[in-house]
């Protein structure tokens, strides 16, 4: 593999909890390749929400490295990730994390609004049309339904045009409908914009369209990184 956009290195985690210090992450190395999508996968408590925060710089490694598009994400201080991650990636999580006070049309202008995007609200009304949202742009979140609003997420995620595009559980609370159309979609945007994808995933079916597949158990890589099943 050459030039890999993400690198994780020798990477541990530990956090402080209130029974004491927990180990959730250990010795971690992994390489991924611009254009590829990657899943995640494992048990509960695996350790695997963990690692795609560390790749978007939302935890902070207690050992080790990671590098991303050439920056070394674990020595960045948190406003300087905060810039990283906005120009550079998109975040789907599972619970949407939506604004309740904006529409969805503002929810995905906002982010580029901040990032300086001068056709903020154009933009973001492209990217909703392609997500099948185009006569609920002036809705709210409540106004809308579970694969409504993770359709809005990942509209805001996408807008911005990132390289690289992290997905925690994105169908996690959605039904078989709604969430096939959140997977057929997240490839959707991967294609258009030429995003490295990168997922968290319980559901077989999601993990077996990725081109690598990525297992852990106890904060482990379980196994050789397996390519997925054609």
């Amino acid at each position: 593999m050459t030039d890999p956009v993400l690198t994780i290195a020798n990477t541990n985690l530990s956090l402080d909890g209130n029974a004491g210090r927990v180990d959730i992450l250990h010795d971690i190395s992994i390489d991924v390749a611009a254009g590829e999508t990657l899943g995640l996968v494992g048990p509960s408590g695996s350790g695997k929400s963990s690692l795609l925060m560390l790749m978007g710089g939302l935890e902070q490694a207690t050992s080790g490295q990671i590098t991303a598009l050439g920056q070394d994400l674990t020595a960045m201080n948190e406003d300087q990730l905060a810039l990283f991650r906005r120009d550079n990636m998109g975040v789907v999580f599972q619970s949407f994390h939506l604004i309740p006070t904006m529409t969805a049309l503002e929810n995905v202008a906002t982010p580029l609004e901040l990032a300086g995007v001068k056709d903020a609200f154009a933009r973001a009304e492209a990217e909703l049309e392609a997500v099948g949202l185009a006569d609920r742009i002036d809705h709210y979140p409540n106004q809308m339904s579970g694969g409504e609003q993770q359709r809005v997420a990942l509209a805001r995620a996408s807008a911005p045009r990132p390289r690289i595009l992290l997905a925690d559980e994105p169908t996690g609370n959605l039904d078989e409908t709604n969430g096939q159309a959140i997977i057929d979609l997240l490839f959707d945007l991967r294609d258009r914009h030429g995003a490295t994808l990168i997922m968290v995933t319980h559901a077989n079916e999601l993990a077996n369209r990725c081109d690598r597949i990525v297992r852990l158990r106890d904060g482990r890589i379980d196994a050789p990184v397996a390519k997925a099943a054609e």
